[in-house]
């Protein structure tokens, strides 16, 4: 099983990790297109107030685009402890024994606008870059990423789970990826989207899902793995399923 988690605006500042090493990376076949936006990003970076605009950044926001100057040079460290924010809270990789992280690490991918696809112990600077955004002189991230990103996830050959946000989602389809839908439900059964929380409520399926001992290889599992965590995980379509919550 492969789970497709969004990034966050926020990320865990310094490290441990020597500087980027795109080559290190999985999903080597992405690395051209890596490499390109990192050299925008740090050119870029020379330009305080068109980083700022490019990135939808304020001033007060400088030390973003001082981060981006520094993505060959600076500390690096592992996916899942660069990301921050409600959903990597929840996920809690710092409350994980050593046996569930390496699990987590290897069922965890998230889906950047930088990077494209790293699994969770990829080693990764802090930068900004948001899928919404718009490089002067560069491609629509989009138009980037699809071409690239696409043919790889399509060589994926397990169950994937895809817990992107929209904006995300739109840097590359996966054919026949189960998507999850965060729900409530009144008292006559309807059901209404919910966005308060929803993306706390993905990181705690991300979590049971990423560090269960059982084999995860069908929707059948996933639901299993759910209603052992106490969440009303339920299959609504073939390739969508509704997260309950109350």
């Amino acid at each position: 099983m492969l789970v497709l988690l969004p990034p966050s605006e926020t990320k865990a500042a310094g490290g441990e990790g020597a500087p980027l090493d795109l080559d290190a990376l999985s999903w080597p076949k992405l690395t051209p297109v890596r490499r390109g936006l990192v050299n925008a990003l740090v050119e870029l970076a020379a330009d305080v107030p068109a980083s700022l605009a490019a990135l939808g950044l304020s001033e007060r926001q400088r030390v973003e685009v001082e981060r981006n100057a520094a993505l060959w040079t600076s500390p690096t460290l592992p996916a899942l402890r660069r990301y921050t924010g409600v959903l990597y809270d929840a996920l809690d990789v710092a409350g994980m024994t050593r046996a569930a992280l390496a699990r987590a690490e290897q069922r965890l991918a998230v889906a950047s606008a930088l990077f494209g696809l790293v699994r969770g112990a990829d080693l990764i600077p802090a930068y900004r870059l948001s899928a919404g955004s718009a490089l002067p002189g560069t491609d629509p991230l989009r138009d980037l990423w699809r071409p690239a990103l696409e043919p790889v996830l399509s060589t994926v050959d397990e169950l994937v789970l895809d817990l992107r946000s929209g904006a995300y989602a739109g840097l590359a389809r996966v054919r026949d990826a189960v998507t999850v839908r965060v729900v409530t439900e009144d008292a006559s059964g309807r059901r209404k989207t919910v966005s308060h929380h929803n993306k706390a409520y993905k990181g705690r399926l991300a979590q049971a899902l990423a560090t269960t001992r059982a084999n995860v290889s069908t929707v059948d599992d996933v639901c299993r793995v759910a209603r052992g965590q106490s969440m009303t995980l339920e299959r609504t379509g073939e390739l969508v399923l509704d997260l309950v919550v109350s």
